[in-house]
């Protein structure tokens, strides 16, 4: 939303979100990819808490094995 009131701001011009997205995306802007880390940015802190804090909230991982939703068991003769 800041960006789209920016492009408001500076150009005249009024997008919706969708719009103003294909237009950082044609530029080659991504939410997800930083340009450079931060400079403040503290490695030592940030390993700290991937090993302590994230190890306590990340996802479960799936099964390995497929599964199927299927009521129906297929070991059945």
């Amino acid at each position: 939303m800041l960006v789209r009131a920016l492009v408001v701001r500076l150009f005249g011009v009024e997008y919706k979100v969708q719009g103003v997205w294909k237009l950082l995306h044609r530029h080659g802007w991504s939410p997800q990819v930083r340009a450079r880390p931060p400079l403040e940015q503290d490695d030592a802190s940030v390993e700290r808490w991937r090993s302590e804090v994230w190890a306590t909230v990340k996802p479960l991982r799936r099964p390995g094995t497929p599964t199927s939703a299927s009521r129906t068991r297929r070991d059945r003769a």
